[in-house]
């Protein structure tokens, strides 16, 4: 984008940002209230979000393999050093170095020396949350489109206006504005209906092409897979931005319209049912406005994809959070069952991603890993459970 452009951009921003702030400064919120010009409600918190704990509050800590979470941890490290809070995590970090991580003993002597648990507590004094579940799917595709392969698998438009607004407000960490331009105002950008509406107009910025329109929605949904090419060869995407419009579970659009049973709306079920309803699909699909764009990427096979840190996820050990409310890079114990069971499963995860819809204290997907056994667990799960976030001395808030 031209500088010129760029700051003109900026500027309109500020003021949007300022008219934004103007507005929600004037509400009152005894016990609860409502900005007519925003579009969130402002509730007083009832309980912290971190509540102090200790180690025999963790179910099965002592039980988990540590070293099943090492590397995603020892990931972590890597990306905290260039982070402001580096000097909290140092000294934890420089000692991981040189811990024998085939030892599983050893390494819950090091956690418990080194950090500090803390309940993940809800604004309502509850401490349960949902627990979900993503992986990497693989995909077929090519380079060119043809009858079998017609879905477009789309980069980032030269149009969309994406900017952080904590360069703008300190205030606003952790909040973006996209959109796009028309004239000298800021508007929403084009919602996935606009989008496939207008699909001519974003025939440079094609990736690749699918053959299949429900496996693209839910790798939108996963923000990462793999797309095998004809000739074998596979390509890896990874998700690069966002049109800005609020997710919609089509699986409740489903629910909704009678189509799907509350039990039948896994993304199995989902899967199934567009297969059998071709012609209702889009319709349904574009029930979503949320849209997501990709970028090629390259990784070695064996790696994970990228997560919102920028190093490889760790199958069954990392997970996607709230940032607002639990820092990226942290240790972070999890409590919950196995997908559709009752079956404990209770490990040491790392926060190492985040997701559109994932919103909240007490709230996670957890990273299955690649392939069809994973979708199959990740499809499947929708659990509840509590979380205990690790954090070295000083580093909560």
């Amino acid at each position: 984008m031209p500088k010129s452009q760029t700051r003109r951009f900026a500027l309109l921003a500020a003021m949007f940002v300022g008219a934004f702030l103007a507005a929600c400064a004037t509400v009152k919120a005894p016990p609860v209230a409502v900005c007519p010009q925003c579009t969130v409600q402002i509730v007083p918190p009832s309980a912290k979000p971190m509540q102090v704990a200790r180690w025999a509050d963790l179910p099965g800590w002592s039980e988990d393999d540590l070293r099943a979470a090492w590397p995603a941890f020892m990931q972590s490290c890597l990306a905290l050093a260039s982070k402001p809070t580096w000097l909290l995590w140092r000294a934890a970090c420089v000692e991981a170095k040189e811990l024998a991580a085939n030892d599983n003993s050893t390494l819950h002597r090091f956690f418990e020396s080194r950090f500090e648990p803390y309940l993940l507590t809800n604004p309502d004094g509850t401490t349960s949350g949902l627990v979900t579940g993503y992986y990497e799917p693989l995909l077929n595709g090519a380079r060119q489109r043809s009858a079998t392969f017609s879905q477009a698998v789309l980069g980032v438009p030269a149009d969309l206006l994406d900017i952080e607004l904590a360069d703008l407000l300190p205030d606003l960490k952790n909040m973006r504005l996209r959109g796009r331009l028309q004239g000298n105002k800021v508007i929403p950008y084009y919602s996935r209906a606009d989008i496939a509406a207008r699909e001519a107009d974003y025939a440079d910025r094609v990736l690749l092409w699918v053959d299949d329109a429900i496996e693209l929605f839910f790798l939108q949904i996963q923000g990462s897979g793999r797309v095998k090419l004809p000739d074998g060869s596979v390509v890896r995407i990874a998700y690069a931005d966002q049109n800005g419009h609020p997710y919609q579970s089509i699986g409740r659009v489903l629910i909704d319209r009678g189509e799907l049973k509350p039990e039948q709306a896994s993304m199995q079920g989902i899967q199934a049912w567009a297969r059998a309803n071709p012609e209702k699909l889009n319709d349904v699909l574009n029930s979503n406005p949320s849209y997501v764009f990709f970028r090629e990427v390259q990784s070695r096979e064996n790696e994970g994809p990228q997560g919102a840190m920028g190093v490889p996820l760790t199958a069954e050990r990392s997970i996607a959070v709230d940032p607002r409310q639990v820092p990226l890079g942290a240790p972070v114990f999890l409590s919950t069952t196995q997908p559709n069971s009752s079956a404990p499963l209770r490990r040491l995860m790392l926060a190492q991603d985040t997701g559109g819809a994932i919103r909240g204290v007490v709230r996670a997907d957890l990273f299955w890993g690649f392939g069809a056994q994973a979708g199959s667990q990740a499809g499947k799960m929708k659990q509840q459970g509590q979380m205990w976030v690790l954090l070295p001395p000083g580093a909560a808030p």
